[in-house]
């Protein structure tokens, strides 16, 4: 998420009222240090680690309470564990440690030679292109996780000594909404995810993580998508085969066609789900395949309901470089459909400008911890000196 290659899938402009826009509440004098002091520190942003036992004091599997530590909420894939031990047994083969770095916790060293090597053999034998798209997520997640044992805190993914925790204030979301975060394997564990922000705030039931690839994950979603049914199913997501709507379109009274699914928002027993496809712009387009491939399967068509918001750049736009400044985050995203459904009568006297306040305030705090540990480290924290740098 740090580098311009990085850049996020939603890609709308916000248009709060004024008690919702973003609030100058980080206030950080910086002098830009030279370009040089830039790229070096760049190259140093995590020093090699080893990774690390696990809590019962062996390498051994990941273990539920682990994986669920991190988020997730789903058993732990098998496919994961599988990765893990074939990992180890390659560690004890050439006696040499794994060992990490980097954002993402990356295999480094002759470690990474070597374990390169073999999962590409292995990726190969899978005939089964849907069996290869499950091994590659499941390596990318097993590394990582991996690689943060021990480095990171496992409820806000940041850097033990930059832990957030203590500063997000948790809310309740209204029952009549659901969030969905489809995240991408590369945005897994990483620092400057926003969607994390969602189940830090409103709890994993609320705002419920579902990892791209993972079987366990979507099978737990699209369940609750088939229970629901296809109306109380959005995707925030530019689909441009078929004109997305606007959340005035889709739920007010005042359209007549849309009627029904306007009146569904005050269904306690099926909350409205919003899926946020979180991943880079140039992943989003796979993932959102995969949605419309699922929703086929479900409801015997692909096409899938979009809602498009109206927005501008968020508050982490700062640090992390978006093709054009009217692409947003994740959490500005749940942000900006929480504003817009207040404004709607119906929906007026559910809190969620107040819900909606709470992750504002939430991504305020990973600015402003992101900024100070970005100084702390002698990098660059504008946009301006970032591309630069990229240019070289």
């Amino acid at each position: 998420m740090l580098s311009s290659a990085s850049n996020r899938v939603l890609t709308f402009t916000l248009q709060f009222s004024s008690s919702l826009k973003f609030s100058p509440k980080t206030h950080i004098d910086y002098r830009p240090g030279s370009l040089h002091s830039s790229i070096m520190s760049s190259a140093s942003r995590s020093s090699p680690r080893e990774a690390l036992l696990d809590d019962s004091g062996c390498g051994g599997p990941i273990t539920l309470e682990e994986w669920q530590r991190w988020g997730c909420v789903s058993p732990v894939p098998a496919m994961v564990n599988a990765v893990i031990q074939d990992l180890k047994l390659l560690e004890n083969n050439i006696d040499a440690h794994m060992v990490f770095g980097g954002n993402g916790g990356k295999l480094q060293g002759d470690f990474k030679i070597q374990e390169d090597k073999k999962h590409r053999a292995k990726y190969e034998t899978l005939a089964d292109s849907d069996k290869k798209f499950q091994f590659y997520s499941a390596r990318q997640i097993a590394c990582r996780l991996l690689g943060s044992r021990g480095y990171l805190c496992q409820k806000c993914w940041l850097p033990m000594e930059d832990c957030m925790c203590s500063k997000v204030k948790p809310s309740s979301l209204w029952h009549g909404i659901k969030f969905w975060v489809y995240m991408h394997p590369k945005d897994f564990l990483r620092q400057n995810n926003t969607g994390k922000l969602l189940w830090q705030v409103f709890g994993v039931q609320a705002a419920t993580l579902c990892l791209y690839g993972i079987s366990e994950d979507e099978e737990i979603m699209w369940n609750a998508f088939k229970d629901a049914g296809k109306a109380k199913v959005w995707c925030l997501y530019p689909n441009h085969n078929n004109a997305p709507k606007t959340v005035q379109d889709a739920f007010s009274h005042q359209s007549s066609a849309d009627m029904e699914c306007a009146y569904s928002l005050t269904n306690k027993d099926r909350p409205l789900n919003f899926v946020l496809i979180d991943g880079t712009w140039s992943n989003s387009a796979a993932m959102f395949r995969r949605v419309k491939e699922q929703a086929k399967l479900a409801w015997g068509e692909e096409d899938i309901p979009c809602i498009s918001l109206a927005s501008g750049a968020s508050a982490m736009h700062k640090l992390r470089p978006q093709p054009s400044w009217d692409r947003t985050c994740t959490a500005a995203a749940a942000i900006s459909v929480l504003a817009e459904l207040q404004l709607l009568p119906e929906c007026s006297t559910h809190g969620l400008d107040k819900q909606a306040e709470a992750v504002e305030d939430a991504l305020v705090v990973l600015l402003e911890v992101l900024t100070t540990r970005r100084l702390r480290m002698g990098r660059s924290i504008t946009r301006k000196v970032r591309h630069s740098r990229d240019i070289c």
